[in-house]
């Protein structure tokens, strides 16, 4: 039984080199990325360099993950292929954890923090393994692995005893995170203003029937959020925030649904009735400042 579970799950949320039936399409797989833990602002580059244990971990745990059939995408070896991009320069200071995930192109990233622990009775190794979805930062899966006391100083074992309790505890809760986002999507925050130097308000009445701006624009969010599920937070003269929308993991056609693909649509919709709109994106928050007139072509 479990043997075939975990080929199930190999099939069903991680192997990019296979397909799976989603609404009877095939659709492309999330893929993950393993990386240190690295304080804040710190380089992920310096953190991986600086500790032999987590560079030690690393390693079992993507060794754990092919064992399983599981897709990674490799740090370092990502860093050098993306050499040329200046984000990534090593003789640059901004290699975030987000800036490294946002190039990456991985679905999901584990960060593995591994720590020794020296007694008289035995030496251990306690590892850490967290798994984010890259898409939201939204935390997918805590585990903490414990290896046994041994009488040894081959940390390098321990780290893999420590990785092998808890790997496929990891595995299934991702599995089971991974369906509820393909069954109800991922959660956005769209907040949609108005220029402070325009008379435009969300007030305005946009057509010949009367509606409102504010009201044909949750109309729109209404029809394009995944399933129509969306949460209108409120709406003033000059403001709304809708706090839920949900937007879908893959496209009709399979592929990857990305957060640009919402907002392009939504642009393109505010354009047609006439509005200009200036646009920020950061993390999953996306905000339009709007005014009235077209972009210039």
């Amino acid at each position: 039984m479990r043997s075939f579970l975990r080929l199930l799950f190999t099939y069903s949320i991680f192997s990019i080199t296979l397909t799976a039936q989603v609404n009877n399409r095939p659709v492309v797989q999330p893929t993950i990325m393993v990386v240190p833990f690295a304080k804040e602002g710190e380089r992920l580059r310096t953190a991986y360099e600086n500790s032999e244990v987590n560079r030690i971990a690393i390693t079992k745990v993507k060794e754990a993950f092919d064992k399983r059939g599981v897709n990674t995408i490799d740090l370092i070896g990502k860093l050098k292929q993306t050499n040329n991009n200046t984000a990534l320069q090593q003789e640059q200071a901004n290699e975030t954890m987000d800036q490294v995930v946002s190039l990456s192109g991985a679905d999901i990233y584990v960060v593995v923090e591994a720590t020794r622990k020296y007694s008289p009775t035995g030496n251990s190794v306690t590892v850490i393994l967290t798994a984010y979805d890259a898409f939201s930062g939204e935390s997918l899966a805590n585990k903490v692995g414990n290896s046994p006391l041994i009488y040894t100083d081959n940390f390098d074992k321990l780290i893999e005893k420590a990785v092998e309790t808890e790997i496929d505890n990891l595995l299934n809760t991702l599995q089971e995170k991974f369906t509820i986002l393909l069954n109800e999507g991922r959660s956005i925050v769209v907040t949609i203003g108005v220029e402070s130097n325009t008379v435009l308000t969300l007030e305005k009445e946009i057509n010949d029937s009367g509606d409102l701006l504010s009201e044909v624009i949750e109309d729109w969010i209404k029809a394009n959020a995944f399933k129509g599920n969306y949460h209108l937070q409120g709406v003033t003269r000059n403001k709304m925030i809708f706090d839920i929308v949900k937007i879908p993991i893959h496209t009709p056609s399979g592929t990857n649904y990305r957060l640009r693909d919402f907002t392009s649509e939504l642009r393109k919709y505010l354009r047609s009735i006439n509005l200009s709109t200036r646009q920020t994106v950061q993390g999953n928050n996306v905000v339009f400042t709007l005014s009235e007139g077209k972009e210039k072509e």
